[in-house]
């Protein structure tokens, strides 16, 4: 019952908050850090994901909420007390696209904690600040909803031209000071600055080195999709809003997730005046845009005499193109990406060669997590042929590995391996958004 009201009273105390950030746009903020007490970090406990990898610690959720109650009162207190001391941060590498690898950060738990405290405080004053073409990591906004807003501008503002920029290592490259005086514009208050600070000077430990880059914030902690939003509200979204938009001769849009971000023209002459200042604008807040990555494509609805469409660009996972409807109307459809597509497959393979020891049902049931998950994401209309050939691939690399499990005795492996998919019939491919 009590924890109940706690969160009620937590859920109050927000709401005032993003009335306040509503109702008064140019109103700074200083007095929001003594919000965080007891029953603010246990909501923010119940808002932590419990199933990431632990931090350099090596403190589990389970293990941290085995004296819960403690743990919290005492995080409370070195907060207040300003003896809170944010713990360094563990790179590890993933990969991505072009056999190259993107770092990623692991915060302790109960770092992870305090970094969802400042969050919800600032989601609930920028909830109202942030305009609706930035999708990333913000309540009620998602990836398909930029993908879908992307398809109606481009149709409804008759787009000829796409913008298709990239930053070079946005995350790692964040000035320090820009951000907290982006911050400051909005909320300055003592607490969250010092805390913010802490966080951006808390150190990187990779390979049993602990360094303090001067610049960056790591991807995987909390906090740093927000700062990177408000980062870019600043140096794009606002500067779209006030200086590009009112000097285009023809129609434009601006649609953003996270650092990636698509800007769509009318007319050509536009489209080129803002490549030629985009460098510019990053350049002047310690950003660079990637040359040969950033590019200008022509995008437009094609002839009815055309066969086929003009160029493509991706965005967010997905490859956009013009292409004939079933009733020979020409449409924007997307498909998965080919390096996408050729990523997952690749480790579904290797997840299949690794655990082809594993029981049959353990194999069944994470391979159907797995696509399930696929098909969630990249489910969208006009994408059934990608959602075919990964359900094909992800049969054919279990039947094969299945089949390996042994050579030795008299069981013919491949009969056997055939069984097993029969009677374990994985799950199909099916299309999860229509409307996208």
């Amino acid at each position: 019952m009590g924890d109940t009201l706690g969160s009620q009273t937590v859920s109050t105390k927000l709401r005032r908050i993003a009335e306040q950030a509503e109702r008064y746009p140019d109103m700074v903020f200083n007095n929001v850090y003594h919000l965080i007490d007891y029953d603010f970090l246990l909501e923010a406990y119940r808002r932590t994901r419990k199933g990431s990898a632990p931090g350099l610690d090596g403190v589990t959720a389970q293990e941290y909420a085995e004296n819960l109650e403690f743990n919290l009162r005492d995080l409370h207190d070195r907060l207040r007390n300003n003896r809170y001391v944010a713990p360094p941060v563990e790179r590890v590498w993933i990969e991505k696209e072009g056999g190259k690898q993107r770092p990623i950060g692991k915060p302790g738990f109960e770092d992870k904690i305090v970094q969802r405290s400042v969050l919800m405080i600032l989601a609930a004053i920028y909830g109202h600040d942030f305009y609706d073409f930035s999708h990333g990591f913000q309540e009620g906004h998602s990836q398909h909803q930029a993908l879908r807003e992307l398809r109606e501008q481009c149709i409804g503002l008759n787009i000829n031209w796409i913008l298709d920029a990239d930053v070079s290592g946005f995350f790692d490259n964040l000035n320090h000071s820009h951000v907290r005086e982006f911050v400051k514009m909005r909320v300055n208050d003592g607490g969250i600055m010092r805390l913010i600070g802490k966080w951006l000077k808390a150190g990187i430990v990779e390979g049993g080195n602990l360094t303090y880059p001067e610049k960056g914030t790591p991807q995987g902690g909390v906090i740093s999709p927000m700062l990177a939003n408000i980062f870019l509200h600043h140096v794009l979204d606002g500067w779209f809003i006030t200086d590009v938009h009112a000097r285009m001769k023809g129609r434009c849009f601006l649609i953003r997730f996270a650092d990636d971000f698509i800007i769509g023209f009318e007319l050509e002459e536009d489209a080129h005046r803002v490549m030629n200042v985009l460098a510019k604008r990053f350049n002047r807040f310690g950003l660079t845009i990637h040359s040969d990555k950033t590019k200008l494509v022509r995008f437009s609805r094609p002839s009815t005499k055309m066969a086929v469409g003009s160029e493509t660009f991706d965005f967010l996972g997905f490859t956009h193109y013009w292409a004939k409807s079933l009733r020979g109307n020409w449409i924007i459809k997307r498909k998965t990406m080919g390096k996408r597509l050729r990523r997952f497959i690749k480790s579904i393979w290797e997840w299949c060669r690794v655990n082809r020891h594993e029981s049959p049902n353990e194999q069944f049931n994470m391979l159907c997590i797995k696509l399930r998950g696929y098909y969630q994401y990249f489910g969208i209309r006009c994408n059934y042929k990608a959602l075919e050939k990964v359900y094909e691939e992800t049969r054919y690399a279990w039947r094969y590995w299945l089949s390996r499990r042994s050579h030795k005795g008299n069981i013919n492996w491949e009969k056997f391996a055939r069984t097993i998919i029969d009677k374990l019939p994985l799950v199909r491919p099916r299309i999860i958004h229509n409307n996208v």
